[in-house]
């Protein structure tokens, strides 16, 4: 049965731990439904491990639609999380008509919005409209570059006494989670006890009520880069790279297809097709 929000707040405060993970598809949400995940978020990151961008600057909404929609038909009975893309909640009215379609069309239970304190009037007006939200502090990867690049956020003392200022905001919001993204342990140790809503870490330690790792990391799917905070589960690439070159192989030296892999016509129509020789 698919979780709720209230769902989640009771694992925190029950110290269950959350386990949530990217997708960006149908057989890979088809996956992640299997071996029982808690939430399945649909990142913007699928520019860059799907469609090939150097950031996820470049994804619009019409790519959220189209591979949330893939992911709740994959995965039915899941929670789903997707990302809102770059410049599609600049303002208020604009981030309620798009967070809107991306639970009406797309079928999501709730939208991710990038951002701390300055983005609360924004969340709060969403969540206000009913629309779950899981806010996203430390790393934002839309503004990676007024950040310095990818990098750990929060290591000297005004930064972290920011970000926990920009928990406590988000949480005001009313966000029914906070992704924390590249930020000391101990700093997110610090949010996840000071917040009452649940913190999901990526490179934030284990302290946090839950964790989020891109499914195409945890097994080997994409090798562009890969951050420190990503553990390897499974290795399909190579796999997948040695079988599709054995059909290369086979096709060159005709054999395949086998005779297992054809389809058969009486003898009575080949004669009427052909005439008898």
């Amino acid at each position: 049965m698919r979780k709720t929000v209230p769902d989640f707040f009771k694992m925190k405060d029950e110290h269950e731990r959350i386990a949530m993970l990217t997708s960006y598809d149908y057989p890979t949400a088809h996956w992640a439904e299997e071996a029982n995940v808690d939430m399945i978020l649909v990142g913007d990151s699928l520019g860059m491990v799907v469609l090939g961008y150097d950031t996820t600057v470049p994804v619009t909404m019409d790519d959220m639609l189209h591979h949330t929609k893939a992911v709740r038909r994959g995965a039915p009975q899941t929670f789903v999380v997707t990302d809102m893309p770059f410049m599609s909640y600049p303002t208020i009215d604009i981030a309620l008509s798009n967070a809107g379609r991306l639970i009406k069309e797309g079928g999501a239970d709730a939208v991710k919005l990038e951002g701390g304190e300055s983005y609360a009037p924004i969340i709060k007006a969403l969540t206000q409209a009913g629309i779950p939200v899981v806010g996203h502090i430390g790393l934002t990867p839309q503004t990676a570059s007024q950040l310095g690049g990818f990098k750990v956020q929060g290591r000297d003392f005004e930064s972290a006494k920011q970000l926990m200022r920009d928990a406590h905001a988000l949480e005001e919001a009313g966000v029914m989670a906070i992704t924390l993204e590249a930020i000391p342990a101990e700093v997110a140790r610090r949010i996840t006890q000071e917040v009452n809503v649940p913190t999901i870490g990526i490179g934030a330690g284990k302290e946090c009520d839950g964790q989020v790792l891109v499914i195409h990391d945890m097994l080997s799917m994409f090798d562009r880069f890969k951050p420190k905070f990503v553990k390897t589960y499974g290795n399909v690439k190579p796999i997948a790279v040695e079988g599709i070159r054995q059909y290369v192989i086979e096709v060159k030296e005709q054999r395949f297809p086998g005779s297992e892999h054809e389809f058969s016509i009486s003898e009575e129509v080949i004669e009427k097709l052909y005439g008898k020789d």
